[in-house]
């Protein structure tokens, strides 16, 4: 997996709004986790290199929370276990002349004194990135919001490709940092689409793209649209030549 760039270390240790550092008594052991509230219908546990984190309804008590960690008690040990034991996540220093894979290719990024903007040069024989900040520490905010600014522009021209293929409007486009999914879609919430997509061949990001506008064109019709996912995914595996990322 190529870089993903953290959140710059000023305030890393503070919670945005919406969440709460709290504790429960698991069995023998005392374990915190954060919770973030949202509009969501269910509760939903996930365990990473952070901890446990606990999305619940904005209605939820925290009664209701409370009892799903303890029904689930042995299983959020156990997983906890296994993160403790894993590498912590490598977190790469970002200096004038670092090398990135972005669309399938190499870009030099170039660090300058400026007002915290970005300048893209793809056209020159190197690809370039050059960060215009206004500190060291605002390297990794900016150059990750350069790269989920060019993914949106990437992903909404291809969008607006296929959605004519399939005999619909363009769906609405959402960014997404799952880091187990590629993509995923619904008619009620449109098309969301993993940023870290801009780091592969625009190849790929079509054979993820296809697959996922006509799965939102199905549930309006049911019949015609399969055939004509097939015929452009089929041009899409064609283009990919092996590239494509895992868990698509």
């Amino acid at each position: 997996m190529p870089w993903l760039p953290e959140a710059a270390s000023s305030g890393e240790h503070s919670l945005p709004a919406g969440e709460t550092a709290r504790t429960i008594e698991l069995g023998e052991r005392t374990v915190a986790y954060v919770l973030r509230r949202a509009s969501r219908r269910t509760i939903g546990l996930t365990i990473d290199h952070r901890g446990l984190r606990v999305g619940a309804p904005r209605r939820a008590s925290l009664r209701d929370v409370e009892t799903m960690l303890q029904r689930h008690g042995e299983w959020i040990g156990e997983k906890l276990d296994e993160w403790s034991t894993r590498r912590a996540p490598e977190t790469l220093s970002i200096s004038d002349g670092l090398q990135l894979p972005v669309l399938g290719r190499p870009l030099r990024i170039r660090l300058a004194i400026g007002a915290n903007r970005c300048v893209w040069n793809l056209q020159a024989g190197e690809p370039t990135l050059t960060l215009c900040l206004r500190a060291p520490t605002e390297a990794p905010r900016v150059l990750e919001k350069a790269l989920r600014e060019k993914a949106r522009e990437l992903f909404a021209e291809r969008l607006a490709h296929y959605a004519p293929l399939l005999a619909v409007a363009p769906p609405r486009l959402s960014l997404s940092s799952a880091r187990t999914r590629w993509g995923s879609c619904s008619l009620r919430s449109g098309i969301h689409l993993n940023w870290r997509l801009i780091y592969f061949p625009p190849a790929v990001t079509d054979y993820v793209v296809t697959p996922k506008t006509g799965t939102t064109c199905l549930e309006i019709e049911t019949r015609r649209v399969p055939r004509v996912s097939g015929r452009a995914r089929t041009a899409c595996t064609r283009r990919c030549t092996g590239c494509t990322p895992r868990g698509t």
